[in-house]
């Protein structure tokens, strides 16, 4: 039996694939209207639970109760269509409950043109409950909404053939099929995955304020969870924590959690350290009390608790950076025929990352590619410093081979990683992304969408690099990855170039936006709040009148000046500054060292503020170093 306002159960389910248990035990309601938001690592089990509450998937044991009638919608990350579809023929296809009301309705009103005298009560009473079934079920007109939702997602020809779409258009038509198909019971398995940042907003938007069914969501969009979910519940080692509230909260309770399990894990060990003393001095021990003391050593022994999941570790590394890193000027980029870009000033600086947004085939993608080299610009030139190297991550994560295992394809026949100035074993580098030692053996034909980014990721950050380009890094990373990976991009002393639909991953990381507007890229300082506060803001301001200036794509270089060259005696400063670079990076390291050593803390306090004075001075020094080294490398 379900509660009054519960409508689907999962009672201790369990879910294995081979001799991996995926869930153990798991136990979920879900209430009327209710938002819940399924968070936890890649390969933790977010999607097979979704898959066996949405009954696409069965589990090994337990069981999920739905109300009877139920409608179900659920958005897979594959989604599958029949044969020949067209997409709006696909998108009406997903409501089978309101076109069989339709039909009744028209075979009941016919019934009552011809002599339903005998009946006619009975017939006027169905169609009366057709017609509010109907209302419910969305209204009369579905295919004018169907039209507009498949815009709205940017499917921009309605009647071309789902078998010939990619796999991004084809998720966005079984988005719009879910949409127009309302369902009491929303399951949706990475939503924002291909579509642009303004799709997404409107999708916030829809759910929040047109969508009054319930929810389960898994995503990695933050913001999302933040703002609609109304419970979070992690899947973790096969079992699940529920907390109430979105993103933020679950964080604070998740923090409370931990830091109380730590606690309690504190006191066994404690126990344990004081008992195994004992028995070491009381070898000889025979009595009743001395074996129930063992006993109880036993019993706290088992139950220390397991191991905290892992989280991952991405270091971003790279050869020093000259003045010059990336110029485009007057770039333009011709498709088919058609000008895709034109007009394009970017010039990029020690330090920056920036964001490039823009609609779903306006040419970010192409942009990049230019950028790197891969595609020739049909006018323009865009210019590399001689220092510069280039880590460019793929939206379709080429490069992996399905027939082979992880280890051979980010090692390419080496077992060393060369990270800066140190050299690691690489299946230490592959635990750093959460790759144990029997998944560093798996054949990635075989991994999850979300194991195969962290390959792709770590293969591409292996080689080290001072120019990272990223083409939507976050799709199918879990959030706990892209911390990690923000934390790391947010340090990174190269500089950055990043086409995502992440909103919360550019608040973090980026410090301008590259907007697409006509075919032009316009620059705009921070992330994509401080973008969208400027431009709510900017009919205010204009009046609501003609088009406001466009901001400055870049710094312009001084064209008129010469570069001056190096001076004798900065020649010969210059042939010794880098040794003492290192010298002072090495200082920093050994002051580093000294603050982080056992039993520095229980120095007198002003021999602990000597030491951070030194430890800044260190570092001040280091980084003036560096930045002269810059400057006349940049002039050699």
């Amino acid at each position: 039996m379900l509660g009054l306002l519960t409508i689907l159960s999962a009672r201790e389910v369990r879910r294995s694939y081979g001799i991996r248990e995926i869930l153990r035990g798991a136990n979920l309601s879900i209430d009327e209207g209710e938002r819940v938001g399924l968070v936890g690592r890649n390969g933790s089990g977010k999607s097979t639970l979704a898959r066996i509450i949405a009954g696409v998937e069965e589990p090994d044991a337990g069981e999920v109760v739905r109300r009877g009638g139920l409608r179900v919608g659920y958005l897979a990350q594959e989604p599958s269509f029949e044969p020949g579809l067209r997409a709006v023929d696909a998108v009406l296809g997903g409501l089978a409950a309101w076109q069989a009301a339709i039909d009744r309705h028209a075979e009941v009103s016919e019934l009552l043109g011809q002599d339903p005298q005998p009946k006619l009560d009975a017939l006027l009473r169905e169609q009366a409950e057709l017609a509010v079934k109907i209302e419910r079920l969305g209204g009369w007109d579905q295919r004018h909404e169907a039209l507009a939702l498949l815009a709205v997602v940017g499917i921009a020809d309605p009647d071309k053939l789902v078998d010939r779409m990619s796999g991004g258009e084809r998720r966005r038509v079984a988005l719009a099929r879910l949409l127009v198909a309302n369902p009491e019971l929303a399951i949706l398995d990475e939503p924002t995955n291909h579509l642009d940042l303004e799709t997404v907003e409107w999708l916030e938007g829809w759910l929040a304020n047109r969508f009054g069914g319930a929810l389960i969501l898994v995503t990695h969009d933050r913001y999302l969870l933040d703002r609609l979910v109304t419970r979070t519940v992690e899947v973790e080692q096969g079992e699940l924590h529920i907390y109430q509230g979105g993103w933020g909260r679950y964080l604070e309770a998740k923090a409370e959690r931990e830091a109380h399990a730590d606690r309690v894990e504190a006191n066994r060990r404690n126990f344990l350290s004081r008992e195994l003393e004992w028995l070491r001095r009381n070898p000889k021990a025979r009595g009743t009390k001395q074996k129930a003391r063992v006993d109880r050593v036993i019993a706290v022994r088992d139950q220390l608790g397991p191991k905290r999941e892992a989280t991952a570790r991405i270091e971003l590394v790279g050869d020093r950076l000259g003045r010059t890193i990336l110029d485009a000027e007057d770039v333009a980029v011709d498709i088919g025929g058609r000008r895709l870009l034109d007009e394009v000033e970017l010039r990029l600086s020690k330090g920056e990352r920036l964001g490039v947004v823009g609609p779903n085939g306006c040419g970010k993608t192409t942009l990049l590619r230019v950028l790197t080299g891969q595609i020739e610009p049909a006018a323009g030139e865009v210019r590399l410093g001689k220092r510069t190297k280039i880590a460019f991550l793929e939206q379709s994560r080429g490069g992996l081979d399905d027939d082979k295992s992880v280890f051979d394809n980010v090692g390419e026949g080496s077992n060393r990683v060369v990270l800066g100035d140190q050299e690691i074993d690489l299946r230490t580098y592959l635990e750093r992304f959460l790759f144990d030692n029997h998944a560093q053996r798996q054949l990635v034909g075989t991994l999850s969408g979300g194991e195969r980014a962290r390959v792709a990721l770590a293969k591409t950050l292996r080689g080290g690099a001072n120019l990272v380009i990223l083409d939507e890094p976050t799709n199918d990373l879990d959030v706990m990855t892209l911390t990690a990976f923000e934390d790391s991009l947010s340090s990174y002393p190269g500089a950055v170039l990043v086409v995502t639909h992440d909103r919360w991953f550019l608040d973090r990381v980026a410090t301008g936006l590259l907007v697409f507007e006509d075919a032009r890229l316009t620059r705009h300082e921070g992330g994509w709040a401080d973008y969208l506060e400027r431009r709510k803001a900017a009919p205010r301001e204009r009046g609501d009148s003609a088009e406001g200036p466009k901001a400055d794509p870049s710094p312009e270089p001084n064209k008129t000046s010469a570069k001056r060259k190096l001076t004798y005696a900065e020649e010969i400063e210059l042939d010794g500054l880098l040794e003492r670079v290192d010298e002072a990076e090495q200082a920093v390291a050994a002051l580093e060292a000294e603050l982080a050593a056992e039993g520095f803390y229980e120095q007198p306090v002003p021999a602990q503020q000597a030491a951070f004075a030194k430890l800044e001075a260190a570092r001040a020094e280091a980084a003036k170093l560096a930045e002269r080294w810059t400057e006349l490398e940049d002039l050699a």
